[in-house]
């Protein structure tokens, strides 16, 4: 590829010429046949130059070297200064390529001088708005991670950087695939976790063997447009394979597509602008055939046709289910039989932008196991009745007292959309008996189903107290104060519990069980998207420089938080294999050797596994760090001192367990411990420098970190 087809295939967006003039691309036509390449030339009013002055600032040439891999992409800067955006990608400035086969990417940029600039490169697409005046629709494909950002504090009038390679900054490469910012991404999944996908009627084909690939076809297309538009450069198929013993991701279909195994989730995504407008055809393929059926075929097999119409998932309303489809012979005069499609549409948080300032979604600083009070100071209904009742305020505060360093809590939806904490599905209600003020009759409620307010009200029971006629908690006439009250909103905790603890969010949302049946009776709950979209634009509204990780059983849910948002990790909550709890139908939930496989093939933190199987199978902890994966364990058995000890030794990353209040912690909060070392580390290094005392006399902390080049900020969520 040479410049001059690079140069016709850069989109709207923010342009430096090489005397250092701002352009703008207004429109682009992809199809050389029919180039609109047109350039305005842009006030010094309304060009990066006009953020400072002249005599203030530094005409900065930024080289790095990239490769981009489709047509159209582009290299990006973005940064801590207005000329870079402030952060965001809509404001980004795009690089233009400097050589003949671009693999060198230039710009010439104005920023402060004798003020520290921090910036980041990424790689992605840069369209026109869809309306007029307002700021470029940016995807985001790749972007560097790093926890110290690229930086600069000119002093000249002229500096000019090589920044090397994209993605690898002091010595250490740290890139991440980007997040749904004006893209939607359509997931098909074919999987035996109810059944079999694929019925066969058809007696003739009864006994075959099938291989699946999933084409995209019939995007309509404008009249002015050509082919190669902007729908053929951004909108993308890519297939993952996930079982207990593999995992392939991210990867393009061979010729005849994949054949379908029972112990393997089968996963196609697609990436658009254009949703509501693709035909989503699969084809059949016989397995063992090595002759074309009809002379001629193109590929040996071919027996058949599925089509799926995207535009059906905005009829149906639903963002999330299950479509049977017909199989079409080739002739397409029959049916011979039928497909079973899981689907999952995710789209983007809508009124939110995050920001490219830092990312943790994949950062961890290794160190010891750090303790997590479940659900605060612990769960209220174990064996042993505690004064505090979980998920309260005052639960949280209790466990931070003792050294948590984080709490752990889980947040669903009342009924008019308020982010609450509380563990269970439903919640018990009670009635008095007419003429016995003594005797209350329990009622079983859905969560969902009360708005804050009525939540606020109630005096509540946990759901197992029907079972056992326990309404010990309804009876208790002790009126709570604020911070005792049951349902608090997550808006409340985060400003009631001090930053130093972090929050490990369990986003709660209902499971099937294998026999059909569901958790809490509730087979119907939020659309993902919109449950999704409130609770994380809470969180990144609230967090502040809170240590956040967010965690999961619905490995959808994981995935949708993966891709809505660009800041925070997610875990994948797994029971494993036990016979603590009923066996779930999802089959990427039935195992801790396929929730590996599905948070590596998600490229998310890591897992949340039961101690159940966990001290059963200790070589799961290093065989899932080896994978790159971070591991927290819950259940019963990490309230046993001896358990977690065991779990310590083998270099677990997180314990969530009751009663941190009254166990003997294993250590303080760490993070407070970090700080106070640190501290006393930048008082050494004043020290040695106020007093010329040789570095080499004393360990001398500041220098070793100063190199590290990695920094655990208030925001790690590690």
């Amino acid at each position: 590829m040479n410049v001059n087809e690079v140069d016709q295939m850069l989109p709207c967006g923010s342009f430096h010429n090489n005397s250092g003039k701002k352009e703008t691309r207004t429109r682009i036509q992809i199809d050389n046949r029919n180039v609109m390449d047109c350039f305005h030339q842009v006030s010094s009013l309304s060009s990066p130059f006009a953020c400072v002055s002249v005599m203030d600032s530094t005409s900065v040439t930024l080289t790095v070297r990239g490769t981009t891999t489709r047509q159209g992409e582009v290299i990006a800067v973005v940064g801590s200064c207005e000329t870079l955006g402030s952060w965001s990608h809509q404001k980004a400035v795009t690089l233009q390529p400097a050589d003949e086969d671009g693999t060198l990417w230039r710009t010439t940029i104005q920023v402060p001088r004798g003020h520290e600039t921090n910036y980041r490169y990424f790689k992605g697409f840069f369209f026109e708005s869809k309306n007029d005046g307002g700021p470029c629709q940016v995807i985001v494909n790749r972007w560097e991670t790093h926890q110290m950002p690229r930086s600069l504090s000119p002093s000249e009038p002229e500096l000019v950087i090589d920044d090397g390679h994209f993605g690898v900054h002091n010595g250490v490469e740290c890139v991440d695939s980007g997040w749904l910012t004006c893209q939607t991404e359509i997931r098909l999944r074919l999987h035996y976790s109810v059944k079999p996908p694929v019925s066969i009627t058809k007696n003739k084909f009864k006994k075959s063997r099938f291989r699946l690939k999933l084409m995209l076809e019939g995007i309509e297309e404008e009249e002015d447009e050509s082919p190669s538009t902007w729908h053929e450069m951004i909108t993308t198929l890519e297939t993952s394979m996930i079982s207990d013993v593999e995992c392939k991701s991210r990867h393009s279909q061979p010729e005849c597509g994949y054949s379908l195994v029972p112990s393997k989730w089968t996963e196609y995504s697609i990436h658009t602008m254009d949703p509501d407008n693709l035909e989503l055809t699969f084809e059949f393929f016989e397995e063992d055939l090595s002759e074309a059926v009809v002379q001629g075929d193109s590929h040996p097999g071919y027996v058949g046709t599925s089509c799926l119409l995207s535009s059906s998932f905005v009829e149906s309303g639903k963002d999330l289910g299950v479509v049977t489809l017909p199989i079409m012979s080739r002739n397409g005069r029959q049916t011979i039989g039928k497909v079973r499609v899981d689907y999952l549409v995710t789209r983007p948080i809508p009124g939110l932008q995050c920001d490219m300032s830092q990312s943790f979604a994949k950062y961890w600083k290794k160190r010891s196991a750090l303790d997590v009070g479940h659900r605060g100071a612990g769960s209220t209904h174990a064996a042993k009745h505690h004064k505090i009742r979980e998920n309260t305020i005052v639960s949280f505060l209790s466990a931070a007292d003792h050294g948590a360093a984080y709490v752990e809590f889980d947040v669903h939806l009342s009924k008019d959309l308020v982010p609450i904490v509380y563990h269970d599905l439903t919640c018990c209600i009670a009635t008095k008996k007419k003429n016995d003020k003594n005797s209350l009759v329990l009622f079983e409620v859905p969560v969902k189903d009360l708005t804050f307010d009525q939540l606020q009200l109630l005096k509540v029971a946990h759901a197992t107290a029907m079972e056992v006629h326990d309404d010990k908690d309804l009876q208790d006439e002790e009126e709570y104060i604020y911070e005792h009250q049951p349902f608090p909103s997550l808006s409340q905790i985060f400003h009631s519990v001090p930053e130093h603890v972090g929050f490990n969010i369990e986003l709660k949302w209902i499971c099937q069980f294998k026999d059909g049946s569901w958790d809490a009776k509730l087979s119907t709950y939020f659309n993902m998207n919109q449950f999704l979209d409130i609770i994380l634009t809470c969180v990144l509204q609230n967090a502040g420089k809170r240590r956040i990780v967010f965690s999961c059983f619905d490995p959808d849910v994981c995935t949708m938080v993966r891709k809505k948002q660009n800041k925070y990790p997610i875990l994948f909550l797994t029971q494993g294999v036990t016979d603590l709890y009923p066996e779930l139908m999802d089959i990427r939930c039935q195992s801790t050797k396929i929730a590996m496989s599905f948070a590596q093939s998600e490229n998310i933190l890591g897992i949340s596994a039961h101690a159940d199987e966990l001290l059963r199978n200790m070589e799961f902890i290093r065989e899932a760090q080896s994978k790159g994966l971070v591991v927290f364990c819950w259940g019963d058995y990490n309230n046993d001192h001896e358990n977690r000890m065991k779990l310590r030794d083998q270099g677990i990353d997180g314990l969530i367990y009751d009663r941190i209040c009254e166990n003997k912690l294993e250590q303080s909060n760490i993070f407070n411990v970090e700080e106070q070392v640190a501290l006393k580390d930048v008082i050494q290094t004043c020290a040695c420098s106020s007093y010329s005392i040789p570095c080499s006399s004393i360990p001398c902390a500041g220098k070793s970190q100063e190199n590290n080049g990695e920094s655990d900020s208030g925001l790690s969520s590690s």
